[in-house]
């Protein structure tokens, strides 16, 4: 249903704010209530639709900048979409990602040096909390109780069931995100009364529990169960049990980092039900990053994005305009679908030595190079701030498998790939190389069906050549700009280390270790202020 996110929104008069879930006592801006927005017919489901949103869209009326559903500090309504602000603090402190802009302390993310007070962290802290705080609305408005006291029709009670499955892996998914970027976070749930105190703040592993727990809970079968849809049955957009299992596998390949213990084997456990689900590895890789995307097979969970009816400067917008400029703007129409580049996004060094000149990951038979936009753009970033310092990488493109562009030059047709088929594969192969058990020769097998797609051949003849170092460049090609590189630097142990250095890491041109507070961000100073239970992470 790629729709989804284009129902009309309902006004949500019930979210705790506009910041986050321990500012409670921010008024409601509408004088809808519960019971007269969601007695009606397809209330519950505008509900519904507006969670999903809350991952693409960045209020009720972006046209006017009026009605974003936060208010942060940075420079503009589109910096505060959620999947924008993931990505940029997922790859710009990495070796994947560098940025030209001068926004504010955008810069500060390239060079690893961010305090608890800036705008971007704390817009990406607030977009988690205020996705928590919706899901745990709905959640009480459609109990028991409440849809007897508004006469809700059979027809809608006999989905709510799935429909609070669905609000519930939303939230874990945020839960899943606050855990990775800031270790110790409140636990808030539906239980949790609006306007009374503060909440306490919980460990990294109280969340970690909270998160499997409901993960397990919203994908086992049981009679009368809050249950997803089965793996690769859920309208497209929407959460099936696929969708679950991938981010309860990133929840136990990272365990070490989040609890201080391995958990492959559950991990295995997992990925043997996604890679036995009836999900199919999409023959041509560049089709998964085009206009027509959500007719590409591997896609488990995407984020809708549709040009002309749900337009923000954040997720695929972003990422398709920020990463053209210099000689890729002459034909920018015709080659990538947009009216005109950013000149923002280019890559470092360290990835195109990472892929050999035979590797089709990306491919782009439009530009002048092979996998990387080469023309006029030195290989080295001696310098930010310089577009043209940097290779482009134009991965994402407004435009379908047939040539044609999308239907707006301004806000794409691309849909964000969040999880796919290729990481569940790379996360067995890691599963096992870690000693999680699982099948050597399976995942050789999964190794060599991503290095045939991309033109290598089955190269890999033994699963011996298969060791870390290995691993985390391969998920470095096959899965590059889609916000899992610096997750994945951390649990390789790679992310402040000295040992592994690229273009201005710590602020250094080479490239330096830094410190290892930097593994999270800080909880925002406004959050502190606001919630006298919150301690500081180390070091900041």
């Amino acid at each position: 249903m790629r729709s989804s996110y284009l129902v009309l929104f309902v006004a949500l008069f019930f979210t705790l704010g506009v910041v986050g879930c321990t500012d409670v006592g921010v008024n409601p801006k509408s004088s809808a209530t519960g019971n007269n927005v969601l007695s009606e017919e397809g209330g519950y489901k505008s509900f519904l639709a507006k969670l999903y949103a809350g991952l693409s869209t960045t209020g009720q009326d972006v046209s006017s900048g009026e009605e974003v559903d936060i208010e942060a500090g940075v420079p503009d309504v589109g910096s505060t979409q959620y999947m924008r602000l993931f990505w940029e603090l997922q790859e710009l402190p990495t070796d994947e990602a560098v940025i030209a802009w001068d926004d504010q302390t955008i810069q500060d993310f390239n060079t690893m040096s961010w305090n608890a007070d800036d705008a971007f962290n704390e817009a990406m802290y607030s977009r988690i909390f205020f996705q928590v705080a919706q899901v745990n609305e709905f959640l009480r408005q459609s109990q028991e109780g409440r849809l007897d006291e508004r006469g809700v029709s059979t027809e809608v009670r006999e989905q709510m069931s799935q429909w609070r499955a669905e609000a519930r892996f939303l939230r874990a998914l945020s839960y899943w995100h606050a855990i990775d970027l800031y270790g110790d976070v409140p636990l808030v749930t539906e239980d949790f009364a609006r306007g009374a105190e503060p909440p306490e703040q919980s460990t990294r592993e109280e969340i970690f529990n909270f998160v499997e727990s409901e993960l397990r809970a919203i994908t086992e079968d049981s009679e009368g169960a809050e249950t997803l849809a089965p793996a690769g049955q859920a309208p497209y957009g929407r959460a099936d049990k696929g969708a679950a299992w991938m981010v309860l596998s990133k929840l136990y390949m990272n365990a070490e980092v989040y609890i201080g213990e391995p958990r492959y084997s559950e991990a295995i456990d997992v990925l043997d039900n996604i890679i036995g689900a009836p999900y199919q590895l999409e023959p041509d890789y560049q089709h998964l990053f085009l206009a027509d995307n959500h007719t590409a097979d591997g896609m488990i969970f995407a984020v809708p994005h549709d040009g002309q009816n749900e337009q923000s400067f954040g997720g695929t917008t972003f990422l398709a305009h920020a990463s053209i400029g210099g000689e890729a703007n002459a034909n920018v129409e015709e080659d990538f679908g947009l009216n005109t580049g950013w000149f923002g996004l280019r890559t470092t060094p360290s990835v195109v030595d990472r892929f050999s000149p035979e590797d089709a990951r990306p491919e782009y038979p439009s530009a002048p190079s092979n996998q990387f936009y080469a023309e006029g753009q030195s290989k080295e970033v001696q310098d930010l701030m310089q577009f043209s310092n940097g290779y482009m990488v134009v991965k994402f493109q407004n435009v379908t498998s047939a040539g044609e562009p999308g239907s707006d030059l301004n806000f794409v047709d691309t849909d964000y790939p969040m999880f796919r088929l290729a990481d569940a594969y790379l996360m067995y192969a890691e599963a096992v190389e870690r000693g999680g058990g699982g099948d050597e020769a399976t995942a050789l097998q999964l190794i060599n069906d991503l290095r045939a797609r991309a033109g290598l051949g089955r190269d890999i003849s033994s699963f011996s050549e298969v060791d870390e170092q290995f691993l985390l460049d391969e998920r470095s090609r096959e899965l590059l700009w889609e916000g899992h590189r610096r997750t994945d630097l951390i649990r390789f142990g790679e992310y402040t280390s000295g040992d592994n250095l690229w273009a201005w890491k710590g602020g250094v041109q080479g490239g330096q270790g830094v410190s290892e507070t930097l593994r999270l961000y800080p909880i925002p100073t406004s959050e502190l202020l606001a919630n006298p239970n919150m301690d500081q992470n180390d070091g900041y």
